[in-house]
């Protein structure tokens, strides 16, 4: 009978749908697993073989903890809020509502072929205002909220407001924006909108002028990992560094706990390390610098010139080389730039400014090799020496880092160093044991020089000695300072939750709880409003009450992903975000799954919202995760032809590189701006063997070295893997593909020229029918991640359809370690076709279902106890790749000893029934069993059936082996001579000579002598 996968998967999934197989409830007799993965935003491509990698993991792992007899909890939903779906609604008019709607559905036909035990009765959309609801709910205890810094917790606001009346704020340790003292007489006489906007100062979610990363093109702000290189993430948009008004909220309270946080979670140690990372504790010192002669910008009239002092405050954790300051270093942000800079370098650095402000962070940090800087005019005073100190602003300080200035020290700072050698700069030793005419000296260990108080020290001792001194002469204060920036939160966006918070005489109030959802408003566009406010400015009489304007930004996408955990735990409950009951009995998530590029995103915003929930006694515990695992990715194999770009829009003849090819190159129209080239003729043109160098990049490096003096460029571009046969390009596909754009194309005999008039010419300018033409066109390969952009995606439904879910499950972790990327593919999985096919007839013989109920032998026994035993403990360590292998060589071997006993497969079935549950189901049910094979107990080793009783020794005549010999274990070297002298195999070597001596190392070898 054949294994017909097509209708056992169908048949089980709809048994699992009508019978409810997954849906989960709390039961207090069952010790509770709760497994996660990270919810996917729904996009309209679908998903890819590499998606449902980590779901298939722990999808496997659910189903083993159910029958080793927890209680599992498995939900999944969709991060359905976001960029994409409004950049479509901006394109096409439609609401992103109804793509994100369409997508949704998309994904979860294509979820459900894959056979995931999901309790969908638990599904969460972050863009359904029930689930919304509770998002902004979350944000008005944020908003109501404060962090006592000496409790180490956040506290009502109210508490704070106590505070303020009794005794005014100079005895309050918070988490705060800097704020003036003031008595509790002078709070108390405060009117309300001047205590609104002091509280401000102090909430969690609170609304300043922030520096943020604005991109014109998308028209909102965007957080720091969603820029790479200057651009958006989404689209490749240039984004700047802008000065606005924003809602943020205050995580970097929690910097100290989220550090030590990481120390009790089992998460992997490189995502940890990301976290320390950028968390980033230092400890220094504090320093002031009083602006020597702070002078008006040209903005200020001199008659309200404020000559008062001005000081910039520098953070560091080497204030031992005081003495080496030779400049200072503002960011091109800093507050103080306008007001210290002379009217002299006003232009000069009002230029440099906007041109700092295109320049994302990540570019500005890791761009080392190039040196940008701007004076001032402006000096400032050394706080010991007194000595002028000149200000320059340079694009390596960032504003949101310390406090946005450097004291320069370049005698022992590479960065600082670049700086003043290009500046011609002072540089001073301070720390003996470099060569400063070479490089700075930056290694922390030295003797202190040219540096007064501190001469003689080592720098151990003169950082402690410094931040005495500088503390005790009011110079400054220790002080232990973060990297981590608190988390602007406002997009001027469409597609997200709105915040609720509507607005009295230009104060921000909080929306009554009674009032929530706050529902996103119809709007006629989704583009912001011609005076520049966010598309929710287009909404009609959208105001609370009819009068107060609510807030116009929306929440960033990460703000519904922070705490979904929590909403799966009580999916329905209208009343609160979950109950107590559900909170307590689910408590944090046991296994969580999901990709590393989250580790300084999600994984840290997540962590903060559950820190903060556990201090106001919403939830039991303060880490959102106990054990995170990072999946790898599954990439894909791109096909890849090289592309020639003429930007100068006329074609120059590459005589050079044809003329070495004996060919000869036409000039072709003028409208041609493309250029498409084998791989065999680059070889060839480059004449070189590339077989040891078949990069991409080295390709590209080496031609266009070749054609350095031509106007082109060259570059490889992605060609649909559908089209690629063999390594080659199918050239009738390709010409369909590409009809619509005028391109040229190669191999080693001709090219093809296709215009808008779709000619094909030889190398002689001859018409051809390219379609009919033998020559084939060599594309090179390249692993790299699965895109749709990048033509490589294999979609699981067609998997699916050729092999079924089951094999697509196996394959995915046969192809290696959870934890490690592979590339995909397809021709591989043929085998865990194969092997499944194979387990399937151990039940089926040419009549049916053959499943014998005679007792087990030894060997079947120690087959399967062995196969037990190595599978439970891959499953325990998350080497699902090894279990998969362990299955097949189980199934071989029982297939050798043909096997078809109950007491073997029975067993066998449960253990597979995690990777495979449609075969498994239906296997199971054959057996006879009513119930699901998912309320089945996982079977246990039994440690009697792998006890060795017996050897194969090898015997070996005159030192050569010859045959081998299965004998007891418990036999004495007597008997195993004489059962080896009168065997078979022995008496034809033997062949009538004598046995001069017999040699046994019993368990070992037996060697006879004749």
């Amino acid at each position: 009978m054949e294994y017909n996968f097509t209708e056992i998967e169908k048949k089980w999934q709809l048994f699992w749908q009508k019978q409810q197989t997954y849906r989960v409830a709390i039961d207090a007799s069952r010790p509770k697993f709760y497994v996660l993965d990270m919810f996917p935003y729904p996009s309209g491509a679908g998903l890819h073989v590499g998606h449902p990698l980590g779901y298939i993991a722990s999808d496997i792992y659910s189903r083993f903890k159910k029958l080793k007899g927890f209680n599992v909890l498995h939900p999944m939903g969709y991060d359905a809020f976001g960029l994409p779906a409004e950049q479509y609604a901006i394109q096409t008019g439609q609401h992103p509502a109804v793509t994100t709607s369409n997508n949704i559905k998309r994904y979860r036909e294509q979820l459900d072929r894959l056979g995931l035990s999901y309790d969908w009765n638990r599904e969460v959309q972050t863009c359904d205002p029930s689930y919304y609801k509770w998002t902004q709910w979350i944000f008005l205890q944020l908003f109501d909220s404060w962090f006592n810094n000496t409790s180490g917790k956040a506290e009502r606001i109210e508490t704070l407001i106590k505070e303020f009346r009794k005794d005014g704020n100079s005895s309050v340790n918070a988490a705060c924006s800097e704020t003036a003292f003031f008595t509790s007489a002078q709070w108390n006489a405060f009117s309300e909108k001047e205590q609104q906007q002091l509280l401000l100062n102090y909430r969690l979610a609170f609304l300043s002028n922030t520096m943020v990363n604005w991109c014109p093109a998308l028209g909102t702000v965007l957080a720091n990992e969603e820029v790479k290189d200057g651009v958006s993430e989404r689209g490749g948009y240039p984004v700047e560094r802008k000065l606005m008004n924003q809602w943020s909220l205050r995580i970097s309270a929690y910097a100290d706990r989220l550090l030590s946080g990481l120390d009790g979670i089992d998460w992997s140690e490189s995502l940890k390390e990301s976290q320390r990372n950028w968390i980033g504790k230092s400890e220094g010192a504090l320093i002031n610098f009083q602006v020597a002669s702070p002078r008006p910008s040209p903005k200020e009239r001199e008659d309200n010139f404020d000559d008062s002092p001005l000081t910039i405050r520098v953070f560091t954790t080497r204030p031992d080389t005081i003495f080496g300051v030779t400049f200072i270093t503002l960011a091109p942000e800093h507050e103080l730039v306008s007001l210290i800079t002379t009217r002299e370098y006003t232009k000069n650095v009002e230029e440099y400014i906007a041109y700092a402000k295109n320049r994302s962070e990540r570019e500005r940090m890791a761009d080392v090799k190039k040196i940008t800087g701007q004076f001032t005019g402006a000096y400032a005073m050394h706080p010991f020496t007194g000595e002028e100190i000149p200000v320059w602003i340079g694009d390596y300080v960032l504003a949101g880092y310390g406090t946005g200035a450097v004291m320069a020290v370049p005698g022992h700072d590479a960065r600082d160093y670049a700086f003043a050698k290009y500046f011609d700069l002072e540089i001073k030793e301070v720390v003996a044991g470099g060569d400063l005419s070479k490089e700075s000296y930056d290694a922390k260990e030295g003797l202190i020089v040219n540096s007064d108080f501190l001469n003689g020290l080592n720098v151990k001792e003169a950082i402690k000695k410094s931040i005495d001194v500088i503390s005790y002469d009011g110079h400054g204060e220790k002080r232990v300072n973060y990297r981590l920036r608190d988390a602007v939160f406002g997009r001027q966006r469409y597609w997200g939750e709105p915040i609720p918070i509507y607005y009295k005489n230009g104060i921000p109030y909080p929306l009554p709880e009674s009032e929530l959802p706050l529902v996103l408003p119809e709007v006629d566009k989704f583009l912001p409003t011609e005076t520049g406010e966010p598309p929710l400015g287009r909404a009609r009489n959208w105001k609370f009450k009819g009068e107060y304007d609510y807030e116009l930004t929306t929440m960033p996408g990460w703000a519904g992903s922070s705490w979904y955990f929590l909403r799966y735990m009580d999916a329905k409950n209208e009343l609160e975000f979950a109950s107590a009951e559900a909170l307590n009995y689910w408590k944090e998530v046991d296994l969580y799954l999901g990709g590393s590029e989250h580790a300084t995103g999600h994984l840290l915003y997540v962590r903060f919202w559950t820190k903060f929930l556990f201090d106001l006694g919403y939830i039991p515990v303060d880490e959102p995760a106990k054990k995170l695992i990072n999946q790898g990715m599954i990439q894909g194999v791109s096909k890849k032809a090289f592309k020639f770009t003429n930007k100068s829009n006329y074609i120059i003849p590459l005589s050079g590189m044809f003329s070495k090819l004996n060919l000869e190159f036409k000039t072709i129209s003028n409208e041609l701006l493309e250029h498409y080239i084998s791989f065999d003729l680059l070889k060839i043109y480059l004449g070189s063997d590339l077989s040891n160098k078949d990069t991409t990049e080295y390709v590209i490096e080496k031609t266009n070295e070749r054609l350095s003096s031509y106007s082109y460029r060259i570059h490889a571009e992605n060609i649909p893997i559908e089209f690629s046969e063999n390594g080659y390009l199918n050239i009738n596909q390709f010409v369909q593909w590409a009809s619509n754009t005028n391109k040229v194309f190669y191999t080693q005999s001709g090219y093809w020229y296709q215009n808008k008039f779709n000619i094909y010419k030889d190398l002689d300018g001859n018409e051809i029918n390219i379609i009919n033409d033998p020559n084939h066109f060599e594309l090179i390969s390249e692993v790299e991640k699965m895109s749709k952009s990048k033509w490589n995606v294999v979609s699981p439904d067609a998997i699916i359809e050729q092999y079924g879910a089951d094999c697509l499950r196996l394959y995915e972790m046969f192809l290696g370690p959870i934890e490690q990327s592979k590339p995909w593919n397809t021709n591989g999985i043929t085998g865990v076709s194969g092997f499944l096919k194979k387990l399937w007839r151990l039940f089926f013989n040419d009549s049916g279902f053959a499943v014998s109920d005679a007792s087990a032998s030894p060997q079947e026994l120690k087959v399967l106890h062995k196969t037990i035993k190595k599978v439970t403990g891959d499953m325990e360590r998350f080497s699902f790749n090894t279990s998969v292998s362990t299955f097949m060589i189980c199934v071989n071997e029982l297939t050798d000893l043909k096997c078809n006993k109950r007491e073997i497969l029975e067993p066998l079935t449960i253990l597979i029934a995690p990777f495979a549950p449609h075969l498994s189901e239906e296997l199971w049910s054959r057996m006879g069993h009513k119930n699901s094979i998912v309320n089945a107990t996982y079977p246990e080793c039994n440690e009697k059936y792998l006890i060795e009783n017996e050897f194969e020794y090898p015997v070996s005549i005159n030192g050569k082996t010859r045959f081998q010999i299965t004998l007891a274990l418990n036999l004495t070297k007597e008997e195993v001579e004489k059962e080896v002298l009168n065997s078979e195999n022995m008496i034809k070597y033997l062949n009538e000579n004598t046995v001069k001596k017999v040699i046994v190392v019993p368990g070992r070898i037996v060697n006879v002598v004749i």
